[in-house]
Order: C-alpha cells, then sequence, then structure tokens
C-alpha cells in the first residue's frame, strides 16, 4: 500500500523517500564503493565490467556511464552517494551541481553566491492562492476557509 505523497507535486524536484532509496540500493551501494582506492582504479579500468558485477539496472548503469546525475537520481540515486562518481572522476561538488543545473560551474557559482535559484516555479504546484485542499488553511471551526 502507497502511502500518500503531497510533496510529489514540486516542479523538478525528486524526493528521496523510502520508495527511491529501495529503487536505487545497488546503485548507491556501487556509489559506496568508490570509497575504496582499489575500486575506483577496478571501475575506472573498465567502468562497464565494474557496473556489472552490480545489481543495477541497465538503465542505472547507462545513467553512470552517462555520467548524468539528474537521469541517476530519477532512478533511486541520493546525491549524497553519487558524489563519490563525481570524486572518482576528479570533480567538485559545485561542478556536478552545476552539470545538474544546465550551467557551467562558474553560472552555478555566481547564482549561489547571488542569492541561489529564484523561487518562482520552484513551489508546489497550486500554490499562490490555487492551493489544493489538502494545502489550504483551517478556519475556527476547522472547516476550509470558504466553506
Amino acid at each position: 500500500m502507497s502511502l500518500e505523497k503531497p510533496y510529489l507535486d514540486v516542479p523538478g524536484t525528486i524526493i528521496f523517500d523510502a520508495e527511491q532509496s529501495r529503487k536505487g540500493y545497488w546503485l548507491n551501494q556501487f556509489c559506496m564503493s568508490l570509497m575504496k582506492a582499489d575500486n575506483r582504479e577496478r571501475f575506472k579500468a573498465d567502468e562497464r565490467a565494474y557496473l556489472d558485477e552490480w545489481t543495477m539496472t541497465e538503465e542505472q548503469k547507462q545513467a553512470v556511464l552517462a555520467r548524468d546525475l539528474n537521469w541517476c537520481m530519477r532512478t533511486g540515486g541520493n546525491i549524497y552517494f553519487l558524489a563519490k562518481i563525481g570524486a572518482t572522476d576528479g570533480k567538485s561538488f559545485q561542478q556536478m551541481a552545476g552539470s545538474m543545473t544546465g550551467m557551467t560551474e562558474a553560472e552555478y557559482r555566481a547564482m549561489m553566491v547571488a542569492g541561489g535559484r529564484s523561487i518562482q516555479g520552484n513551489r508546489y504546484l497550486g500554490e499562490d492562492g490555487d492551493a489544493q485542499p489538502q494545502h489550504q488553511p483551517q478556519g475556527a471551526a476547522g472547516q476550509k476557509k470558504g466553506a
């Protein structure tokens, strides 16, 4: 039985919840294996062969090979685990975050120094006066306002 997930309507956001954790378990375990130098060497020597040692889906393996972190996240990857791939490639977290936003490292840094991404378009769907029923404020009698 699936739980209600009102947070799924945040545009452009992948929430790492229990379902995502189950989906990405082996992908994230692969990432953690990169904490050991000998595993990083084996991975860099033959990426596909190393990935094939893991019980990951083909899609997860393709996402890793493409170094598409957004794709990895959609298949259950957690950014804190996925950072191990970037570190293996000699990339900073800032470089990785920039790649995930379609920006260069310099553009990403400038955006963050200027205060980050605008809230416009990044709230839950229906926010700002068109709220969904579960998000509408309650009146004094426990009824929805206007009801």
